[in-house]
């Protein structure tokens, strides 16, 4: 318990970017964040795919109409990118998502940023990032939800499950989006280690993308179930089945890479 109170004191404090916040209590039917990798173990193949995703998933009629068949019709949408840490100029701020004009706005914002990545793999630092901006995002929503992208395992930061646990306690459910194209032959069940160790909360699910021409399909799909509340059976729901290590990535960056990069660059 110790411990978990720390976390959630430490959400506050760890990451580096500010945090631009609007809203005035204004209800929404759900406040989402978009959390996308850019780690360097992305090439740019899959970069080009997840920022089209994205782009194509909130343009499409389906996700529109998911926003307006609501309860107020109107969602709360933030998206940031993220590696070893999370930069202030990766944030693409809080917007209220009432149809195919705001929508089309949002994507425009998300198309128009340039390609990069840098170097790390920190998803903890990414959930208390997200669980950051949706304390702070001033809308009033019944459901708070971060959705994350990403092809590996946590290997800097905090301990993944225990910053995990910390945004649960919040009521944050967690979904997760990990990239299984071009899978790491040292982790076997990236999935699994998703499901198990990074997504979480009440009706929380994975879906993992295995090829690249599922992958503009797969977003959709994850933001329409994400914006309605509808499970949808292709998705891994979140019930573990046998134990994983979620120190995976810390183990695996110790045996390959800290004796040649001791220090993830800023």
């Amino acid at each position: 318990m110790l411990k978990l109170l720390s976390l959630l004191v430490c959400l506050a404090c760890a990451e580096a970017a500010p945090l631009p916040a609007i809203g005035d209590g204004a209800p929404v039917d759900v406040a989402l964040v978009l959390a996308v990798d850019i780690s360097q173990s992305m090439d740019e193949d899959e970069f080009a795919l997840q920022r089209a995703g994205y782009v194509e998933a909130l343009r499409h009629r389906d996700f529109i109409d998911a926003v307006r068949a609501g309860q107020r019709g109107r969602i709360a949408l933030a998206y940031f990118e993220w590696a070893g840490v999370v930069r202030d100029d990766g944030v693409i701020a809080w917007q209220v998502i009432d149809g195919a004009d705001s929508a089309n706005a949002f994507a425009d914002k998300i198309a128009s940023r340039p390609f990069r990545s840098f170097r790390g793999t920190s998803i903890s630092g990414a959930l208390g990032f997200g669980a950051r901006l949706l304390e702070k995002n001033g809308f009033s929503a019944p459901r708070r939800v971060i959705d994350i992208s990403g092809d590996g395992p946590n290997n800097a930061g905090l301990p993944v499950a225990l910053t995990r646990d910390a945004a649960l306690a919040k009521g944050i459910v967690i979904n997760g989006l990990p990239i299984l194209i071009n899978p790491s032959p040292s982790v076997s069940r990236l999935d699994r280690y998703y499901a198990d160790c990074v997504a979480g909360g009440p009706g929380s699910f994975v879906l993992p993308v295995y090829a690249a021409s599922e992958f503009s399909t797969a977003i959709r799909r994850k933001l329409v179930q994400e914006v309605s509340g509808v499970g949808d059976a292709a998705t891994i729901r979140v019930d573990a089945e046998a134990p994983t290590d979620c120190l995976l990535g810390e183990r695996l960056r110790q045996r390959f890479s800290d004796p040649y990069f001791p220090e993830l660059d800023r």
